[in-house]
């Protein structure tokens, strides 16, 4: 097992390394940099300013260095002012050093944002900690709901109560996040007035029915389903197997077969389903939050985006890549644990 988490581990960096310098490439491409550069300076300005910008910041350097100064293995150099003879700064609001220096990921430091002239790390720390809020009440709707509807429906195959919660589960399922959320916003602004202005002020930075109750139910009922389902099936499979036969022939209870023999069992797959709801949850934020304007990661990963802020676009994918590779990993490992007849060689 050990070999097998250090080898994951391996694959995990050299994943990483791949996706952030083509992400990295993408996001430098000429035109984003012309955009980035007109938004710092004027939309009059000149190509030759423009292009003094570019030069004065560290944009026209190698590809492969500016890689490297990003990660941390390559140092930076500020450009020297021709008429002072000074290193130049190249984001003033970030205090960065005036003299050569190590800064990149390596060694913490997520660089600058163009857009809110503060360090990345400022921006975006505060962003995942809103978006972990909701994630984790997330989880807590919609595993113990999915779970339950499961299991009731693949208990006994066939049946109206199956029948009834596999119907609900599809509906659910197949119904997009902003196709739900419209829907939720509707019923609790128009039919209900539960919203009582809660709409209007979900650009501030405090939390309400509006742009959190609404997220949590939004994405938790598109959850809900798809988790469902599987455990379903699971169960169902499990229900068919020779021990539970064996178990009802001896004079166990129904209950006490469902829940000291088939529930364990039936566990084992939905287990690797919810630990890959993760990286869903972190896609499905992005379209959650920009809708409600919670002020989360998905919301943040929109405005760097929106305003080609390179440095916080970049730390945005970084922390994406990472979280989907690292639940990856704990579901292989978990499900090699819960299911004995797994053996990592």
């Amino acid at each position: 097992m050990l070999a097998f988490i250090i080898r994951r581990l391996g694959t995990m960096v050299i994943t990483m390394l791949c996706l952030t310098m083509v992400v990295f490439y993408m996001v430098n491409l000429e035109p984003n940099l012309r955009k980035l550069s007109i938004s710092q300076l004027d939309m009059r300005s000149s190509d030759e300013h423009i292009e003094q910008w570019l030069v004065k910041n560290g944009f026209r350097e190698n590809f492969f260095v500016r890689y490297g100064q990003w990660l941390g293995v390559v140092k930076r150099v500020p450009e020297i002012d021709a008429a002072t003879g000074k290193p130049t700064l190249r984001y003033k609001a970030c205090q960065q050093p005036a003299e050569p220096y190590y800064g990149g990921i390596l060694q913490g430091d997520f660089g600058c944002s163009t857009k809110f002239k503060t360090t990345v790390a400022a921006k975006l720390w505060p962003a995942l900690g809103a978006t972990g809020i909701l994630m984790f009440w997330v989880m807590v709707t919609m595993v113990p709901i999915s779970l339950l509807i499961g299991i009731l429906a693949g208990m006994r195959e066939g049946s109206r109560t199956d029948r009834t919660l596999s119907v609900l589960s599809i509906a659910t399922t197949a119904t997009p996040e902003y196709v739900s959320g419209v829907i939720f916003t509707v019923i609790f602004a128009s039919w209900l007035g539960w919203l009582n202005g809660s709409a209007a002020s979900a650009t501030s930075q405090g939390v309400n029915f509006y742009n959190f109750t609404l997220p949590v139910m939004t994405m938790s009922v598109y959850g809900i389903g798809y988790i469902a389902r599987m455990t379903r099936a699971s169960m169902v499979e499990v229900m068919t197997q020779q021990y539970i036969r064996t178990a009802r022939l001896k004079g166990l209870s129904f209950r006490s077969v469902i829940i000291k023999h088939a529930l364990r069992n039936a566990l084992i797959a939905p287990f690797t389903v919810i630990m890959l709801q993760f990286p869903w949850l972190l896609t499905g934020v992005v379209i959650v939050e920009t809708m409600f304007r919670y002020q989360g990661f998905g919301f943040t990963l929109v405005e760097a985006a929106g305003n080609n802020d390179i440095d916080l676009l970049l730390g945005c994918s970084l922390v994406s890549v990472f979280v989907v590779l690292f639940t990856q990993l704990i579901s292989d490992i978990g499900y090699a644990y819960l299911n004995p007849r797994i053996r990592v060689q």
